[in-house]
This record gives structure tokens, C-alpha cells and sequence, in this order.
């Protein structure tokens, strides 16, 4: 008889995202007529830069010549790559980085759920509340989270309330955690943290001996000169974090795959003994044995973002998905409802009307709108009563639906 791993049985129903499409379908097959625009689910619009293209091409005729055919490459990336991305990510914000602490992959939602795999069971970890789901479930299935709560939460996680009160930010934590996950600029509020806010928190890791797991998808939106985009720009974080980056909503990447993750040298965990272990030499060693590498006209392609006319290309679409922002923030702001991100995120986190709960907006403006988004309960219990919009959708889309929410809702 075959035992599940009943950690999996702790987990809600369905994904969030799941969750939606079955509410979608189910109104699309009542309403076969019903003109749906989707501001949910945060995949882009806009297709690849040319300059990505045309690389891919070359790669792919490459690898259908002898001469040129390429089979396995190194789990870690090619070099070619990982060099691009240190010249050209982060070598201008006063980071060094060696090759051997880029790590190449197939996108970030796989490395932010994989690396947990590296720490043990009795490690406590913190999440902002709400949170992207992919933090906590992942935890959930290795077994780290202890039971669920009467209030959906679970024993072992430390929640950090992100409130009106305190500007959407997640406090510190008022004991010692061990995993602390942070997203700038947030999924799912828009929101940033500060060079001297950043900096508390690379203070509180390096006093209590944690480890930061900084998802930086998003950095590439950041408007305001003084909101730090990598977290190595803060003194003493590559002794404390790991930082996951992500072509996807920089370069369109979401259905072709490509991420990369840098994990210092510096950064240590430590046995029962209380020797120290390198987490790069462990994530190296993950790596090699569950993960094959990225293919070569993926990176050849991601390659190609580097290069002047594909960082030309890159900021086009940014800034497209960027007015989209300011459009659905500002339309927002109008019709009255209070609105937080879009400044330096894609993302708009707004209030519901009337102490409305999230999942009934998400019903009333689906059913009477036509506008898809997100109901924020999806990302944890201070998510209620919240609901996040996407930038990611087309310019004449997005004006259409805040000209329906400002006249239908």
C-alpha cells in the first residue's frame, strides 16, 4: 500500500491561481458571451524582444549542425550568460560576484520553492502577510510548518502582518526566525522597502545567524532612485542572503523559462554540531543531482537581453507595463477606491468597497465588470478585505476595464 506524504494533505484546497480559473470557467460557460479582461494571474502580454528572438534562431540552427551541436550543459549555466549577468546586473551597483554564486535556472517560482530543501525540519521561518503562495505551500510539502490553525495558519510559520498602519511593510520579528522570505518590490501590494529598511533586516539576520530568501522578480520595475534593487547593495548581506531573479517579467520569459539565483559564498548554515556549511557548496550540490540545466537557446536568448538592442527592447515593454500601472493606479484613485504599488511594481494592491471580502469582489467585479483579478485572502489572512490588479495586460485591455470599474462598479 502506497503512504502519501500527508504534509500534502495540509495544504488548501486548491492553488490560488487553480482557484480562479475554475471560478473563470465556470462563469465563461454560464456567460459563453461575456467579454473577460484578465488583470489577474500576473503573466505577460507583450511577446519576446526581437533581439531574443533572432538569438534563439541562431542558437537552435546551432544545435541542428554537427560542428555546433551542444548536448548537456552545466546545472549551474553557461558562462556566456552568467557573465552577462554580473556585468551587467549587478557589477554597476558596486556588486562582485564570481561566477561560481550565479546559479541559471528555469525560473524563479522553481528555485524559491526548491531551496527550502537545503534546512532542516526545526527551522522557523517568516513570511510576510500577505504573501506569494509558492513561500509557504513549499514549506508546507517538506513538513517544516507544523499543523494548520484555527485561523488557516499555520503553528510554526511567524506571519508578519503587511498593514495600512504600517505602510504595507513587514515588521520585524519580535523573536528569533531562522528563514526570513522577503519580496521587493512586493507580490502581491506594489510595495519597497528602502536602503535603511533593507538594511534592519540584514542586521537582524546577521545578529541571529538567518538566512534572507530575497525574491527580487520584480527589481527591473523600480521607479525611485533610492529603493535598493538587489539586496546586495546593502552592507553585510552576503553573509546572510540568497537572492532569486527572473527574466520572466523583465523579458517576457514566462513561457519560455529562464532564472537565476545568487548564492554567496559567505552565507552559512550550520549542522547539530554547530559547524558551518556553506549554502552555495549545497545548492551546487542540489543542483547537479536533481536539475539537468536550462537549454542552450533558452540562455543564448537570455543572453540576448544584455545587449543594447535588447536592453533597448527590455525597457520598451517595462515602461509599457509601467503606464499600464499608472493607468489602472490613477482610474483607481478616481472612482474613489484607496490603492497602494504601481509606482515601482506591476502591481496594484486596492482596498475593497465597504469591508467587502476579497473573494466576493473578485465574484461581483467578474460578474458585473467582466474584470478578472485577484482576491488578496489568496495570499494570507491580512490579504482579506484586498484585491491585486496586474499591469500585464494589453493598453487598450487595461483602459477598457478601469473605464468599466469607474461606470459598472
Amino acid at each position: 500500500m502506497a503512504i502519501v506524504n500527508e504534509n500534502y494533505l495540509k495544504l488548501p484546497g486548491s492553488y490560488l491561481f487553480s482557484e480562479i480559473a475554475r471560478r473563470v470557467n465556470q462563469f465563461k460557460k454560464d456567460n459563453p458571451d461575456a467579454d473577460l479582461i484578465r488583470l489577474g494571474i500576473g503573466d505577460v502580454t507583450r511577446p519576446l524582444p526581437p533581439a531574443v528572438v533572432e538569438a534563439m534562431k541562431k542558437a537552435v540552427e546551432e544545435m541542428g549542425r554537427r560542428e555546433t551541436f551542444r548536448g548537456y550543459g552545466p546545472e549551474q549555466g553557461y558562462e556566456f550568460l552568467i557573465q552577462k549577468i554580473i556585468e551587467n546586473d549587478f557589477r554597476p551597483r558596486g556588486i562582485d560576484l564570481s561566477v561560481d554564486e550565479v546559479f541559471v535556472s528555469d525560473g524563479a517560482k522553481n528555485d524559491t520553492a526548491n531551496f527550502q530543501e537545503l534546512f532542516g525540519m526545526d527551522n522557523i521561518l517568516a513570511v510576510s502577510d500577505p504573501v506569494y503562495p509558492v513561500y509557504v505551500d513549499s514549506n508546507v510539502m517538506a513538513g517544516r510548518t507544523g499543523p494548520v490553525s484555527t485561523n488557516g495558519q499555520f503553528e510554526r510559520i511567524v506571519y508578519l502582518p503587511c498593514t495600512e498602519e504600517n505602510g504595507m511593510k513587514p515588521p520585524l520579528p519580535r523573536g528569533r526566525v531562522d528563514m526570513i522570505y522577503l519580496c521587493f518590490p512586493n507580490n502581491p501590494t506594489g510595495m519597497t522597502l528602502s536602503r535603511e529598511e533593507l538594511q534592519e533586516w540584514v542586521d537582524y539576520a546577521r545578529e541571529n545567524k538567518s538566512v534572507i530568501l530575497f525574491d527580487a522578480a520584480y527589481e527591473a520595475y523600480i521607479r525611485d532612485e533610492d529603493v535598493p534593487h538587489s539586496i546586495f547593495e546593502v552592507e553585510g548581506a552576503r553573509e546572510v542572503a540568497v537572492e532569486f531573479r527572473s527574466f520572466s517579467k523583465t523579458a517576457g520569459f514566462t513561457g519560455t523559462r529562464c532564472a537565476y539565483t545568487i548564492v554567496p559564498k559567505e552565507v552559512m548554515v550550520y549542522d547539530s554540531n554547530g559547524k558551518a556549511h556553506s549554502l552555495n557548496s549545497l545548492w551546487l550540490r542540489r543542483q547537479t543531482t536533481k536539475f539537468n540545466g536550462v537549454s542552450y537557446p533558452v540562455q543564448a536568448g537570455a543572453a540576448a537581453v544584455f545587449s543594447e538592442e535588447g536592453k533597448k527592447q527590455v525597457k520598451e515593454s517595462i515602461d509599457y507595463y509601467m503606464e499600464n500601472a499608472r493607468i489602472i493606479r490613477e482610474g483607481l484613485q478616481t472612482a474613489g477606491y484607496k490603492v497602494f504599488g504601481g509606482v515601482n511594481a506591476p502591481y496594484i494592491w486596492l482596498k475593497t468597497p465597504g469591508n467587502m471580502g476579497s473573494w466576493e469582489f473578485f465574484d461581483k467585479l467578474m460578474k458585473v465588470a467582466h474584470v478578472v483579478g485577484t482576491p488578496g485572502a489568496g495570499f494570507g489572512a491580512s490579504g482579506e478585505g484586498y484585491f491585486r490588479l496586474t499591469a500585464f495586460g494589453t493598453r487598450e485591455n487595461t483602459e477598457r476595464a478601469i473605464e468599466r470599474i469607474k461606470t459598472r462598479m
